[in-house]
This record gives C-alpha cells, structure tokens and sequence, in this order.
C-alpha cells in the first residue's frame, strides 16, 4: 500500500520565517513617523497593523488554496483567467480604479486596495499549466506557441494602458519562461524577441521610462532628481558593510529613501543587517525555489509538475529583480518583495501559490490510490461478514474481476 507524503514543511517554515522577516522591517522602516505624515494622522504602527491584517487574511487564503484538489484547479484555469482580465478592466471604471502615482492599477475593495496584476500572474501561470499538460500540445507546433502568447499580449495591452511596465516584464518573462520549460522550440522565442524589438524600443522612448533608464546607466549625474531614488539606495547598501548599522538604526529611511518599506525595502535590509542579513535573506528566496523544484520533480503527472515549476518561477523571479533594482542591475520595476514588502496584493497572491505548493507537495495521487485501497479493503470486509469467508473470497473475486475488466 503506498502511503501519502505529508506537505512541504520546509516550504512552509521558509516561508513563514519570512513573512515574520518582512513583518520586522516594516515596523523598522515605518515606525519613525515624519512632520509630513504625521498631518496625515499616520502613527508609528499604521503600516504595520495594516500588514499584520493582510498576513491573518493571506493564513486563510494559503489554507484554502492548500484545501483545493489540483484537478479542481486545473478545471477553473480558464474561468480564473477570465474573471483576473474582468479585474484588470475595473480599474479604468471611475469610482472603482484607484489612480496614484499617474497610474491606474488598483479597484478599491473595502477595507483597502487589491491590484489585479497580481493575480494575473497566478491565473497565467495555472492556465499555461493546464494547455501545456494537455495530450493536444505540441512544442514543435507555432501555433501551440501561438495561444499562450497572444493572451500574455492581451494582458500586456491593458497593462500598458494602465500603465504598468513593470506587470508588463514580469508577466513575459514568466510565460517565456514556462514555455521554454516545456520544450517549446528556442527558434520560436527568438522570433517573438525579434518582432518585440522594434515595439520595445517605441516604449523605451516614453519620456519617463527614457528617464529611468538614464538615471539606471548613470544615477550620479543627477543624484538629487531622476537618480536620487538609486543613489540613496546604494548608499543604504554601502552603509551598512558586513554587519550592518543595527536593527532600527537606519538613517536612509528618515525620508531619504523613497519606498524603503515596499521597492526598496532590500536595500533597508542591507543597511540595517548588513551583508550577512542581505545574504541570508538572498539564500531564503534560493531555499524556497529549490523546494518549489523539488515539489515539481516528485510530482506524478505533467499539470502538477508545471504548476508547481511556474509558481516556483513566479515568486523567484519577482525577487530576483527586486534584488537587480536595489541593487542597480536592472532599472527601476516598481515590483515588491515576496513576503517581506509591504505591499497586500502580493503578499496574498504569494501566500496562495505557497498553500497550492503544499497542496502538491501531499502527493495527491498516493493519497487516491491510499482511498482507494481501503475501500476495497472495507468492501471484502463487508463481504465476508455477510457470506463467510470463502464464500466472501470467492465473490470479492469475481467483482473485482468485473472490475478490472
């Protein structure tokens, strides 16, 4: 008889040590409350009661999707998708759409905000699970390659109009990543790199986006306007060398680095824990996507394998550029950390994608043949109280028999 694994408990623990991390660092980088939000009524614990009440409601998300069959998931990819691009259309809807920052990417639903792309990246990465575990796909085939693609472009349309760029890379990279994942053939994706190049460089040269990438190449050349937010980054990062500054001893978050409890919150960490807290943090993120692998690997069929390879990659891939922007790698995205940003929409749709990874980690086809075997046990049992037991014997035989036939 084959016995069903327990879930992932080192997926569980990485996960909560750093939902408890990031819960730290944003008391640490919200608790001195400055002359400017103190006329807003803002007090010392705002950010992190509010991030607290997010972590309660992302424990009950995680254990439902932990409670949702696999087979259930991959029936409700389409619906998801469709009712994520319903979410995605509310926030051009006045009084709906919540518009800061210049931009558009937020419905208000009480009793604060939910960003839509969030759980855009989840749906896509259900739905590529699905078309790609099915009998029909084909990685030699364009046209296989085509579908997944024209709906990441759908998306990215109204990413674009929001405007989002950074849903918008996030949102490509992990579908490319997925589809290469699955064999598709690399001459595809480099013809789609091909075709994006000249609609890249269109983008490019928004004025905005011109800017950011300039201040990227070269923050120091205006430290005080477009590469302010990069300079006082790296600041925070050099100042806190080996050991760091101490826990609550930054002084980049007095106002000088922006979003230091959201984009920039790795760059508090370097600061405040030095490069051993960086490190360490670094090495929690590389220790959770080798569990997110190993899970996939251990998997017995192609939809559970894909699912938990793509959830794998989204979390990843959202902290690896994370990671490049703080650090100057990449220019900036706008994308929080997994699970140590303040930030609700992505805290939740994480903490789901941990629980569906727990889910996968039971091994839930063991568990059917566990059920399934002891119901015929209960049947023979029934049987031979009923009939005896050769009588029993004999006709367990021919139904089983019939059965198998």
């Amino acid at each position: 008889m084959v016995i069903s694994r327990c879930h992932d408990r080192w997926l569980l623990l990485i996960t909560a040590v750093l939902i408890v991390f990031g819960s730290i660092m944003i008391y640490s980088s919200t608790s001195v409350v400055t002359p400017f939000l103190a006329k807003k009524n803002i007090t010392p614990f705002f950010y992190f009661k509010r991030h607290l009440f997010t972590v309660l409601m992302g424990i009950v998300f995680m254990y439902i999707a932990f409670r949702v069959p696999a087979d259930t998931l991959q029936k409700a990819a389409i619906p998801l998708l469709v009712f994520s691009f319903a979410l995605l259309i509310l926030v051009f809807v006045p009084k709906i759409g919540i518009t800061a920052g210049g931009a558009r990417r937020w419905i208000r639903l009480w009793p604060s905000t939910f960003q839509p792309s969030e759980l855009v990246k989840l749906a896509m990465v259900i739905f590529l699970a699905r078309y790609m575990s099915r009998p029909e796909y084909r990685t030699d085939s364009f046209y296989c390659f085509l579908i997944p693609i024209a709906v990441m472009g759908l998306f990215q349309v109204v990413f674009l109009r929001q405007p989002d760029f950074g849903a918008t890379m996030s949102l490509c990279l992990l579908t490319v990543a997925m589809l290469v994942l699955s064999g598709i053939r690399l001459r595809y994706i480099a013809m789609l790199g091909l075709l994006l190049v000249p609609l890249s460089v269109k983008l490019l040269m928004e004025p905005y986006r011109l800017k950011r990438i300039l201040a990227f190449l070269d923050p120091w050349k205006d430290p005080q306007g477009s590469g302010f937010q990069l300079v006082q980054s790296f600041i925070a990062l050099g100042s806190g060398g080996i050991r760091g500054v101490g826990l609550g001893e930054s002084k980049q978050k007095l106002s000088f680095l922006p979003e230091s409890h959201t984009d920039f919150i790795f760059s508090l960490v370097g600061e405040e824990l030095g490069f051993i807290g960086a490190l360490a943090l670094v090495c929690l993120f590389v220790f959770l996507f080798l569990r997110g692998v190993s899970i996939a690997n251990r998997t017995k069929n192609l939809f559970g394998y894909y699912l938990a390879s793509g959830l794998s990659m989204m979390v990843a891939l959202q902290a690896l550029i994370n990671f490049c922007v703080a650090t100057g790698l990449v220019p900036t995205k706008g994308l929080p950390l997994p699970f140590v940003s303040y930030g609700g929409s992505s805290l939740l749709m994480n903490m789901v994608a941990v629980g569906i990874l727990l889910r996968l980690s039971k091994g839930e086809e063991e568990k059917r043949i566990v059920d399934k075997t002891e119901g015929l046990i209960e049947r023979k049992k029934a049987l031979m109280s009923v009939y005896g037991r050769r009588q029993a014997l004999s006709r367990y035989g021919r139904m089983n028999g019939q059965g198998n036939s």
